[in-house]
């Protein structure tokens, strides 16, 4: 009660006159209502009921009642002023949980299941993980056309942006290490401090809407999207993981200054179960793009030191240091559902350290140019070149079914059916511009 007084206080001081509750549906997309300040105290209390019809995604259900239970150790200021005609006013955020209307937890919640796949493996080890999301900023949402010719580490334009995000994120508790311009024209990087797997999750949802607010604001437009133009790198969001139990990282090995054997069966695992969980990175159509030999994404499931198309990457000049001891696995995209995608990522490395896996040797050369005999000798497996070919390991997969609810198994399995099944029957420009003026 003095907790919920103290807020109240904070919020008038600050003209905070709404509560925003965020969630995501099925694929990660950031939903939210808003609830007026003389409504906070029963929301913290007792929650908010909606119809979650809307929450599965594009496979949508009937009209169903759920209710979001708030998470208050998650209640943050935006940062900026909302002005109507005549008044202004601040807002907060909160993030939650989803129930059903009977008091059980919603089993169609990801961040639910992130948060319950955290509390089965504490007693091996707490995940933290750090993000470089990469975007485009484009001069609006109706092409992909570029707004600078910068490359990696040349600014280019609209830096800006990159700063003011931090800037805002900072401000409302997620830290950030550093942003750059990024390899592709109009394309750019900000990185998330690393944290607890469920903070970096909810941190990465704000990241996009902050950035795409704070662009908007500019009068230009950021893309989160894999693959927007031909030719150039995608978005990638490479994620930095580490175990850590007891103040201690797991991953590092303090007699050897190196990589733990956990570490190396957790990578092992990841590289195992790759095209098992792959879908859970790569969740859409236009993730399979990016995925393509010579634009530094990945496309063999194989780890290194110096390869930065290898899908594992274990960072050479953290040697030695236990703080920064990870391993990077650069497959994910920006646009996949991070409380999905983590806790696939979270069940394979563990499942690699239960089973005691070795990792294969590391691959150090570009393996677009070996012949099929030289992959098959190194026996270097590829990750799945569609959706569809990715869907079909998913749904097979015992690991994907022993740690997914059943609900999210499902749901997931039919939008991305009914995803592949639209795209399907679409005739695409690239159709139109190949064949209608010959056929």
């Amino acid at each position: 009660m003095e907790e919920i007084k103290e807020y109240l206080k904070k919020f008038k001081n600050k003209n905070v006159r709404f509560i925003r509750p965020i969630f995501v549906d099925i694929l990660g997309r950031m939903l939210d209502f808003t609830v007026p300040i003389k409504e906070f105290e029963h929301l913290i209390k007792n929650g908010r009921g909606f119809d979650g019809s809307s929450v599965e995604g594009f496979a949508r259900t009937e009209e169903s009642d759920l209710r979001f239970i708030p998470d208050i150790n998650t209640l943050t200021i935006l940062p900026w002023e909302y002005k109507g005609t005549e008044k202004s006013w601040k807002e907060a955020i909160i993030f939650g949980y989803i129930i059903e209307s009977s008091g059980k937890e919603y089993r169609g919640d990801t961040r639910t299941l992130l948060k319950s796949i955290i509390e089965k493996y504490k007693n091996i080890g707490t995940l933290k993980c750090g993000a470089e999301i990469e975007f485009f900023i484009f001069e609006s949402d109706k092409d992909p056309k570029h707004t600078d010719k910068g490359g990696y580490f040349r600014s280019g334009l609209y830096g800006e942006i990159r700063k003011e995000a931090q800037l805002v994120l900072n401000e409302m508790g997620i830290k950030t290490e550093f942003d750059h311009h990024e390899v592709a024209p109009s394309q750019h990087e900000v990185n998330l401090t690393y944290a607890d797997a469920l903070k970096i999750a909810d941190s990465i949802i704000l990241t996009k809407y902050i950035i795409k607010r704070i662009a908007r604001k500019y009068g230009v437009y950021a893309s989160f999207m894999p693959k927007p133009i031909n030719g150039i790198n995608g978005n990638g969001m490479h994620l930095h993981l580490s175990l850590w139990k007891d103040g201690k990282n797991l991953f590092f090995d303090k007699e050897n200054q190196e990589l733990s054997n956990i570490a190396k069966s957790y990578l092992a695992g990841l590289i195992k179960y790759g095209k098992d969980i792959q879908i859970g990175l790569n969740q859409w159509i236009n993730s399979y793009k990016r995925l393509y030999p010579g634009y530094e994404a990945p496309t063999y499931l194989v780890w290194g030191t110096k390869n930065r198309s290898a899908y594992i990457r274990v960072p050479e000049y953290q040697k030695g240091k236990e703080s920064a001891t990870r391993i990077e696995i650069r497959s994910p995209d920006p646009a996949c559902n991070p409380y999905l995608a983590l806790s696939l990522i979270y069940a394979a490395g563990i499942n690699g350290i239960k089973e005691e896996l070795k990792p294969p040797k590391p691959i150090e050369v570009d393996m677009f140019h070996l012949s099929k005999s030289e992959k098959k000798k190194l026996n270097i497996k590829e990750l799945s070149s569609s959706l569809e070919k990715a869907l079909e390991f998913f749904e097979k997969s015992e690991l994907i079914r022993k740690t997914l609810p059943e609900h999210i198994y499902k749901k997931f399995i039919e939008n991305k059916k009914i995803e592949c099944n639209n795209f399907n029957r679409t005739v695409t420009d690239y159709e139109i511009k190949k064949y209608f003026g010959i056929l």
